[in-house]
């Protein structure tokens, strides 16, 4: 796809949360931090059929989404916009099932009180069909205006972030 490199690849390959954003009915933006897998081009998030975002996406079916990474001197992150649809049934299910096992651990899936717990909360699957990107790199403003000092020692110039 135009505007995908392999770094951003190898981003959303990654097991990262991305903020996904949906218009409101009154125009406000609405974003809520995700589990996704990104596959074929395609971003699929597994949602429940009364989330706001899924309501969101009938009545206006474009939507963003970001992913990131946080290290300080070497941030980075990928942003995707385009449409969106909505997924049911067993195809939401093998999925949903799918981005389950990349976010939580197996023993969390055979668990009683857990992994049903998971699969009934979220019954549909939002598909998102990327129509253009956009990316940023701290590595490529390192490069270009300080010759790559910043990544070279982030702790010399960057307080440490949360994690």
């Amino acid at each position: 796809m135009s505007g995908l490199k392999d770094d951003h690849r190898v981003l959303l390959s990654e097991r990262r949360y991305a903020v996904l954003a949906t218009h409101d009915p009154d125009g406000a933006i609405h974003q809520t931090p995700v589990w996704f897998l990104f596959d074929e081009d395609r971003f699929y998030i597994e949602s429940s059929s009364a989330s706001r975002k899924v309501e969101n996406l009938r009545h206006t079916p474009s939507a963003s989404i970001t992913v990131d990474a946080r290290q300080p001197g070497m941030d980075r992150w990928v942003s995707a916009a385009g449409t969106a649809d909505i997924l049911s049934g067993s195809e939401a299910e093998a999925i949903n099932a799918s981005i389950r096992r990349r976010y939580l651990t197996q023993e969390a899936i055979e668990d009683a009180r857990i992994g049903p717990s998971f699969a009934a909360a979220d019954d549909v699957t939002i598909r998102l069909i990327p129509t253009g990107w956009r990316s940023w790199s701290a590595r490529d403003l390192d490069e270009r205006f300080f010759g790559g000092i910043l990544g070279q020692s982030p702790d010399r110039w960057f307080l440490p972030i949360a994690t």
